[in-house]
């Protein structure tokens, strides 16, 4: 039997109406500010998304793309002065920087109230103690795919591929907060496809084309396919054989259109929740 496809697209979108919802409740638009260092065409792309997301939520969205020969006090400045706007909830930093800034000052730099990517050490801290303020937006959207498809860590073997602190360590966060038994693999981990095979949630945010064989998929299992990668032929695909995966898989995710819209949803949805915190 074929799996079930979880379709992320369908679930953002319903994510995206909810929080447009309870947005218009609110004295005023919650407001995002995007900040894009120099000319990353992927970072573009995303940063264009994520002002059609803004504009679909009733949100105020602004977007500051500053030159790649920007220096790190300017940066700095920048947030400084978003910090202090009481117009402005959620402050998002696109990732890459251009070679030359200090990835890491930037990101403490912001915030914690308006770090709705959840990146900020204060923000992972409460996420650790399973008390978040903002759930991060890749690992927080697979929750709800999962949730929304009845799939139901507690109990289960759950297995993250990749160890990542965007997605691999918040993601096997969450897992344990759902009460999941949860194993983290990566580079160095000698027996990984023995240990993705017992999982019977599977998730890959590796970002190699065609890790995830049929033979590393338990029959039955939930296979999560975080990563965005191209092949050779230059088009779209994650880290599973998606059509192998798919014969021994009880529910998959495609690439595209599975946990990439939940990402951005889950970003619309940490903006409002800053704008209730700020709106007291």
């Amino acid at each position: 039997m074929a799996a079930t496809i979880i379709d992320g697209k369908a679930l953002a979108t319903q994510v995206k109406a909810q929080v447009r919802e309870e947005a218009a409740n609110l004295a005023r638009k919650p407001g995002l500010a995007v900040i894009l260092v120099g000319d990353n065409p992927a970072s573009r792309v995303y940063v264009t998304s994520k002002r059609k997301d803004c504009e679909e939520c009733g949100f105020l969205s602004e977007e500051f793309a500053l030159p790649a020969t920007t220096t790190q006090q300017e940066l700095l400045t920048l947030i400084d002065q978003l910090n202090h706007r009481a117009d402005i909830d959620g402050i998002l930093c696109q990732l890459p920087l251009p070679r030359g800034l200090n990835e890491r000052e930037v990101l403490l730099a912001i915030d914690p109230a308006k770090d709705v990517d959840c990146f900020h050490p204060y923000n992972v801290g409460l996420l650790t103690i399973g008390e978040p303020r903002f759930q991060p937006c890749t690992p927080g959207g697979v929750m709800e795919m999962l949730k929304a498809y009845d799939i139901n860590p507690a109990g289960k073997r759950c297995v993250v591929l990749g160890r990542s602190n965007i997605v691999g360590k918040p993601m096997a966060l969450l897992l344990l907060h759902a009460h999941g038994t949860v194993t983290v693999c990566h580079s160095k981990t000698p027996n990984m496809a023995e240990l993705a095979a017992e999982a019977d949630i599977l998730v890959s945010a590796v970002g190699k084309t065609g890790l995830v064989t049929a033979d590393m998929v338990k029959e039955g299992a939930a296979v999560i396919d975080v990563a965005m990668n191209r092949n050779e032929a230059g088009k779209l695909c994650g880290d599973v054989c998606y059509a192998e995966a798919a014969e021994k898989a009880s529910f998959i995710t495609p690439v595209p259109g599975g946990v990439g819209p939940m990402t951005r949803a889950m970003l619309m949805r940490n903006t409002l929740t800053a704008a209730r915190m700020h709106l007291g």
